[in-house]
């Protein structure tokens, strides 16, 4: 049985990590906001450069002469796959990075007829998959500060390959920020460019060469929508994280309480049992 002075050691270590705790979600809770407001800011964007697109490629198909229009809105069958896989640098931010995981290799079962190279985007993804799979490439430290420079550098080399037709498709697989308590993890369809039956087609007036505009907006929509899904992947990491701290912070006090009650029983059962011998010596005189 622990004494005293081990119980007392142990409340002010359960202490010491509530204070660790509540800085973390503290600190969590202020790079959300900022984090934040940059999803809020991207997501716009984003879809209206999707929707403007996938119009235009769904215009594209409709002509068969023009099927083959750009490389880029070629639809083949995919039987090599890249796959890009967002995970976070840190840990202590809950079931964040394996709920991607999971869902990566669940993609891999599903495709397991294809050829799937995994490219890791976040430190969690790569330690775990260079162990497993070979990587195509890894990507360490850029999603919490990720900027347009980063998702071009991830993306080009991609669209490059997708353009000579060294892989099929390409998809990637994240975080997507709902709120602070919910996060859900999504896998987009980079490319081939998807195309929603249901939506009207538009017939835009274009000048100048439709070619060398696609050979701009293409890999600029790849480029778009990686870094709003590594946007997406810091907001919903900061806010993970956030919520496992608050939940360790609580733990930490219920069981600061539960010592705390131990530890008065027994110097309450010691205050008696002294008593007890003062009394019995008394007597005994």
């Amino acid at each position: 049985m622990p004494s005293l002075i081990d119980i007392r050691r142990r409340i002010r270590t359960v202490k010491n990590t509530q204070q660790i705790t509540k800085a973390m979600k503290m600190v969590a809770a202020a790079k959300l906001r900022r984090a934040q407001d940059r999803v809020l800011a991207a997501r716009p964007y984003s879809a209206g450069l999707r929707r403007l697109l996938a119009n235009i490629a769904s215009a594209a198909r409709l002509n068969e002469a023009h099927s083959d229009l750009h490389p880029l809105l070629a639809i083949r069958p995919e039987k090599r796959i890249q796959l890009l896989v967002l995970t976070s640098d840190r840990g202590l931010a809950g079931a964040f990075s394996m709920n991607v995981i999971k869902e990566a290799q669940q993609f891999l079962a599903d495709h397991s007829q294809a050829t799937v190279e995994i490219e890791a985007v976040g430190r969690k993804g790569r330690d775990y998959f260079r162990r497993r799979a070979t990587l195509s490439g890894e990507h360490v430290g850029i999603i919490d500060r990720a900027r347009q420079a980063d998702a071009s550098r991830i993306s080009d080399p991609l669209v490059a390959r997708y353009a000579a037709r060294e892989i099929d498709a390409i998809y990637a697989i994240g975080n997507e920020f709902k709120s602070v308590l919910s996060q859900r993890v999504v896998v987009e369809k980079l490319l081939p460019l998807t195309v929603d039956e249901s939506t009207p087609v538009t017939d835009y007036l274009i000048e100048g060469d439709p070619l060398r505009m696609l050979d701009t907006l293409l890999p600029l929509y790849v480029e778009n929508i990686l870094l709003r899904m590594m946007l997406e992947s810091a907001a919903a990491e900061h806010a993970a994280r956030m919520t496992a701290m608050d939940a360790a912070t609580s733990n930490a006090k219920e069981v600061i309480d539960k010592l705390t009650l131990t530890m008065n029983r027994m110097r309450q059962a010691s205050i008696t049992k002294e008593i007890i011998e003062v009394v019995s010596g008394a007597e005994a005189l």
